[in-house]
């Protein structure tokens, strides 16, 4: 038995219970008999594109638990050019199921130590590689928050940026990222009735679990499959998932030494933090010009060091916006006073903050004359801090302000 959710004109979804083999006629045949409307009348949308009747579910791509939109065609002349468009669009579009984006990504050639140690048998296998099996459908990653809190893979689905309905039949499939991540790259038709809607909105679901409409995740570009067998430029074995930066060599790293190399990045304070980007790292390689711009392939640090890791940047945001420390031991608040106060106290209240009051030049307690004891000021390398800064402190503090000034650093 295979089971498909059906959205009848975007109503509620309901369940129909299919032969394995069953094409999307008999889906026609079902719904209608429930819904009393002929089934030729019919039309099947699903991830963007029409399901012809005379196709299995299987030659669909249409995968067990899926949510497809079933339309019922409003009467009458004024959508008959419409319709006509979405069955020419229909046949011409490929299953986003099948999409891979991949070969925009991944580089044609090994680089780093694993050019170095690659010998030349290994060259010649990878260069003509033997017919093996076919590789996984999903080319997508996306980090999961809602169940699995991890990084899997993911699919790709397409509704109508008007309505919200995945009702809209695409006028092509995207071809690269940009076509996906960047709005009105791509247009179509959209079939919910009374909607006149002409852009299409990409987004994503973990592929790991039963997802409802509005569970969508994060896309990862960076991570994807290594279709290529590229080398790790760290650890040089061939792996899969990898994640592809992008600077200009497309340097490969998989997932195990990523982790590594942001931890090691971590633990020295040495993430680099951008007005524009956030918190981030470049290539592991150091190229110029190749910060990570979606903060959220850092969720590859695991919970523990992702919530170091927004503390840090929560710190570094604050010293970028002119903020202090307290330097209190047990405290490290996050405090933001005037520019040109030099006694600085760390407010107690509701049990927050420590009172201490402290000199804004030395960090040691307020004093009048000169400072006796000056702080190493802080530059662009590690932070000196010998407390973790107060997340709730910094909150009320960063309330304060504009959000735009600092929600880019640290809501990830």
């Amino acid at each position: 038995i295979y089971k498909v959710y059906v959205r009848f004109n975007s109503s509620h979804g309901f369940p129909v219970e299919l032969e394995e083999g069953a094409s999307i006629a008999v889906l026609k045949e079902k719904v209608g008999r429930l819904q009393g409307v002929q089934p030729e009348q019919l039309r099947v949308i699903f991830a963007g594109r029409e399901l012809l009747s005379d196709c299995t579910l299987q030659g669909c791509d249409l995968p067990e638990q899926s949510t497809v939109h079933v339309v019922l065609p409003p009467p009458g002349s004024g959508r008959c050019s419409d319709l006509a468009l979405q069955h020419r669009l229909g046949r011409g579009v490929d299953s986003l199921t099948r999409l891979d984006l991949t070969a925009s990504r991944l580089p044609t050639t090994s680089t780093g130590l694993a050019v170095i140690l690659e010998t030349d048998d290994e060259q010649r296998a990878r260069e003509e590689p033997e017919h093996t099996e076919p590789r996984p459908h999903s080319s997508f990653y996306v980090y999961c928050k809602s169940v699995c809190r991890a990084i899997q893979p993911g699919k790709l689905r397409v509704r109508c940026r008007a309505c919200k309905q995945g009702t809209l039949t695409l006028s092509r499939g995207p071809s690269c990222w940009d076509d996906v991540l960047l709005p009105e790259r791509i247009h179509g038709v959209c079939q919910s009735e009374g909607c006149l809607g002409r852009v299409a909105e990409f987004y994503l679901k973990c592929a790991a679990h039963p997802t409802s409409d509005d569970d969508t995740s994060v896309a990862l570009d960076l991570v994807m499959p290594n279709v290529r067998d590229v080398p790790c430029i760290a650890c040089t074995d061939i792996m899969s998932p990898v994640l592809v930066s992008q600077c200009p060599d497309r340097h490969v790293i998989c997932l195990d030494c990523f982790h590594m190399y942001c931890v090691t990045r971590l633990n020295e304070r040495q993430f680099i933090h951008h007005p524009d980007v956030g918190y981030s790292l470049p290539c592991a390689a150091g190229c110029p010009d190749s910060l990570i711009t979606e903060l959220h392939h850092f969720r590859a640090l695991g919970d523990e060091q992702y919530e170091r890791y927004q503390q840090y940047a929560a710190e570094e945001c604050l010293l970028q916006m002119g903020g202090v420390l307290c330097p209190a031991p047990g405290c490290g608040a996050g405090l933001l006073p005037e520019e040109d106060k030099r006694m600085i106290q760390c407010l107690l209240s509701n049990g927050l903050g420590c009172g201490f009051v402290f000199c804004r030049d030395c960090k040691e307690g307020f004093h009048e004359g000169e400072c006796h004891v000056r702080s190493s000021p802080v530059s662009g390398g590690a932070l000196q801090v010998t407390e973790p800064i107060s997340c709730v402190l910094l909150t009320v503090a960063l309330s304060l302000l504009p959000p735009t000034v600092y929600m880019t650093s640290i809501s990830i």
